[in-house]
């Protein structure tokens, strides 16, 4: 079974029960307050009863069998395990990096039987910083969450989901956190690589755009470009480092920034592909020739990089792939949650046309 919808408050697991009486008033909270428990208890007793002691479940059952309800065929299917729900956290700038989460996801889910739901919170500041997201989280019934960056570094996020007792795969983490499996690239040695190519390209030169301020992606391939210049004996130069926020705008205005210059770098290596894309259009602006004039690269490898002109030469971070083992992952421990780290290490550097030898 596969359900794709983008909800702002996804339905409730109330949603999935159906009255066996004329009372059509009730609902799961009447289940939960008759029963004297959350609704994220009568969701664990209805999807995961292995995680709930005896004394609960008997008095969720009882408030069920009183109220008259049974769970309909699709929750009966989750009750056993056959079927999980699994929502897709996002707030990410990038939307090529979204798409590309959703390409594995979904995949994985229809291969596994299970649903997969979208759930923006752009407002994460707002909700981590009170009741509300717990809240949200337990009215929607999920059996497990994913968590994409930058979502999957917030700490305030993370305590509240930990506090709310739901399984959550983290992408982009390179560490297991407070009980959470995670997926993840080698984003270090990837940016390494990818400076390397670019000194083989005769640049010196070489200017940086971070991404999201303490996002660990954007760290790690900061960490990767500064140890390739440093094992090349290249100097650091901060006034060559500046900070972007993943998205196109910003690429736009560091690349504006940069080029504009009295002496420009030779080359700009850009956090990932919508910056690398911003940059060149910031170049098209100013009359600056990519790459006949500057060498522009990305990473990730998502759609924009072979969109724009001149096609970007990037990294290709296998996306759907991480999101389809962090889906697996959350199959795989259904009954037995662990803390588990995947570190996916095979870099490829995809060749377009955006880069050139320097010129002497």
């Amino acid at each position: 079974m596969l359900a794709l919808r983008t909800l702002s408050s996804p339905l409730p697991l109330s949603s999935l029960m159906r009255p066996m009486s004329d009372d059509k008033n009730s609902t799961l909270r009447d289940v939960a307050k008759r029963a004297g428990v959350s609704r994220m208890t009568v969701s664990r007793v209805l999807n995961t009863p292995s995680r709930v002691k005896a004394d609960t479940i008997e008095k969720v059952n009882l408030a069920i069998q009183e109220l008259k309800y049974e769970p309909n065929i699709f929750a009966r299917g989750l009750a056993r395990g056959k079927s999980m729900t699994i929502a897709v956290a996002y707030h990410n700038p990038s939307a090529g990096y979204l798409s590309e989460v959703l390409v594995g996801a979904l995949a994985t889910c229809r291969e596994l039987g299970h649903q997969l739901f979208l759930e923006d919170l752009s407002d994460i500041e707002n909700l981590a910083a009170g009741p509300l997201l717990a809240s949200r989280f337990e009215q929607q019934g999920w059996d497990g969450l994913l968590l994409t960056p930058p979502l999957s570094s917030n700490t305030r996020l993370l305590e509240r989901v930990h506090n709310a007792g739901l399984r959550t795969v983290l992408l982009g983490r390179q560490q297991a956190q407070m009980g959470f499996s995670s997926v993840s690239f080698d984003d270090e040695i990837a940016a390494y690589k990818m400076t390397a190519y670019l000194i083989d390209h005769g640049h010196q030169d070489i200017a940086f755009i971070r991404g999201t301020k303490r996002d660990p992606q954007s760290a790690r391939r900061e960490n990767g470009y500064l140890k390739a210049l440093a094992a090349f004996d290249l100097p650091k130069n901060s006034s060559r480092i500046v900070q972007g926020d993943f998205s196109f705008k910003s690429g736009m205005e560091q690349g504006h920034r940069l080029l504009s210059l009295a002496t420009p770098p030779t080359a700009i290596f850009a956090a990932n592909d919508d910056m690398a894309a911003g940059v060149i259009s910031a170049a098209h602006r100013l009359s600056v020739d990519v790459p006949g004039k500057v060498s522009v690269v990305g990473f990730d490898d998502t759609e924009i990089a072979s969109a724009i002109w001149p096609t970007i030469t990037t990294v290709r971070q296998p996306i759907a792939d991480i999101a389809a083992q962090a889906v697996q992952t959350l199959h795989d421990q259904r009954d037995m949650p662990s803390a588990e780290v995947t570190l996916i290490s095979d870099v490829q550097i995809v060749e377009r046309m955006s880069v050139a030898p320097r010129k002497a």
